[in-house]
């Protein structure tokens, strides 16, 4: 382990097989407090290269705890966070839209390092329990379209690293990995990445594999559609650049989507997006990223379509039984 420490405080790249092995290493607490924090701290002043996210990433998904959930027959909505933009949780919130309109959903999150609400900050406030037992998720899966998977309890190395995270309160390379270690092993992915480089990385990891996938970034920053810009978009037919208006919707301003400084405000946002009385630059957003899904699930649906389906879907009602189904199960 020393040896790779060396290396990467010496700026050096790892290849894939040190890579695997470092994070086996974070995972068995073979590295203290210390040795994390300067791991992660030496992806702060380098990007990651791909042999190395490669070499993580396979680590991970060997060491976790795989729930078998629909035979794979689902869709995560995962962010990397790390965009400083504290905004509220619109992929959680997406998420209940999608399941609301009948497609299965295996939501990958934890608790935010950067913001002040992750996706677990916020199901957590409102009573959801996380498990990794996957009679519980299937229950949950098969009465209301969705489950929740809380990463520290599937990722030995996730639960290890955690504490240190919290204490950096800065994005690492694990947000890279966040999105792209969903223990259910999804067929379906919806992602938003913090810069362009990562979603580059993303898309060329992503077309080796079967899976469908969209990959999204706002160009001024955002690790989803905000609408306050022009939007990136990554995919299986390459890249190409999306706009608010090609979504039917209208431009927003970085204010409309603020989170608040606590869970919650967050939560208090959540309820008012769920119950259709949120402004309408929040709900817009939503509707963005949840069509998003909907199109990476639905490839035959244009994306007017998947945002028309989305608004229904959240404007019925529909999201919110969800949601309330949900945590009443619990």
């Amino acid at each position: 382990m020393k040896t790779l420490l060396n290396k990467l405080l010496e700026a050096q790249t790892l290849s894939y097989s040190e890579a695997f092995e470092l994070m086996h290493g974070i995972a068995g607490h073979k590295l203290n407090n210390a040795q994390i924090a300067a791991v992660l701290s030496s992806f702060i002043i380098r990007s990651i290269s791909l042999e190395e996210l490669t070499g993580f990433r396979r680590a991970l998904l060997e060491l976790a705890i795989k729930p078998d959930l629909n035979q794979g027959d689902l869709i995560d909505l995962c962010g990397t966070g790390g965009d400083g933009k504290n905004t509220f949780n619109i992929s959680t919130l997406s998420a209940f839209v999608v399941a609301g309109a009948g497609i299965p959903v295996a939501k990958h999150g934890n608790y935010g390092v950067s913001s002040n609400s992750g996706s677990s900050n916020v199901m957590e406030h409102f009573g959801y329990r996380f498990s990794n037992d996957e009679d519980k998720l299937k229950r949950e899966l098969d009465k209301t379209g969705i489950t929740f998977l809380h990463a520290p309890l599937f990722h030995p190395a996730l639960k290890a690293a955690g504490p240190v995270r919290k204490e950096l309160g800065v994005k690492s390379f694990f947000n890279i990995l966040g999105p792209l270690v969903n223990p259910s092993e999804p067929d379906y992915q919806a992602s938003g990445v913090f810069n362009l480089e990562t979603g580059r990385i993303y898309s060329y990891l992503l077309q080796k594999e079967s899976k469908g996938f969209i990959v999204v970034h706002s160009l001024d920053g955002y690790d989803e559609i905000s609408l306050t810009s022009d939007t990136r978009v990554f995919s299986r037919n390459g890249e190409d650049i999306i706009t608010a208006a090609d979504l039917g919707l209208n431009q927003n301003k970085p204010e409309d989507l603020y989170g608040g400084e606590s869970v919650e405000d967050a939560a208090v946002i959540f309820l008012k997006v769920l119950k259709n009385e949120a402004s309408g630059p929040q709900k817009s957003v939503v509707v963005a990223n949840s069509a998003i899904a909907i199109k990476c699930y639905k490839n035959d649906l244009s994306f007017r379509e998947a945002v028309a389906l989305a608004d229904e879907t959240l404007s019925s009602g529909r999201a919110f039984n969800t949601f309330k189904n949900l945590t009443e199960l619990q």
